[in-house]
């Protein structure tokens, strides 16, 4: 989830290159709307969005029924201390800051599919 669309494009093909279905959405509502729909087991989710903060749109994805079991990752260029509690407090279980390297997207889906079949890294 990212208001560029050569964010979303580029991290859509790393995960696609990499064997993982992608949806992609361009501001906080679409992703609610898409999340519902598309059920994923992992977002990445910039803060900074035109409609409403990643913050409202994680604790919103949380609410939801299964929002506990998705891992939520800011990907963002919010990186002060202050950003990174707040994404903690909002219910993010990473926070990233752009531009993202690719081992990173590895290691967090990694650890998302760890926690997915029960056993904590």
């Amino acid at each position: 989830v990212d208001d560029q669309p050569d964010v979303v494009e580029l991290l859509c093909v790393l995960l696609t290159r990499s064997g993982h279905e992608c949806m992609t959405a361009g501001s906080g509502i679409e992703a609610i709307e898409l999340a519902a729909s598309f059920a994923p087991e992992v977002v990445l989710l910039d803060i900074g969005l035109p409609d409403m903060t990643g913050y409202a749109v994680a604790r919103a994805l949380r609410a939801t029924s299964g929002g506990t079991a998705l891992y939520i990752a800011a990907v963002t260029g919010y990186g002060t201390e202050e950003d990174r509690k707040l994404s903690r407090e909002a219910g993010f279980d990473r926070h990233l800051l752009k531009p993202v390297k690719g081992a990173a997207i590895a290691e967090l889906l990694t650890e998302a599919a760890t926690r997915r079949s029960g056993h904590r890294a």
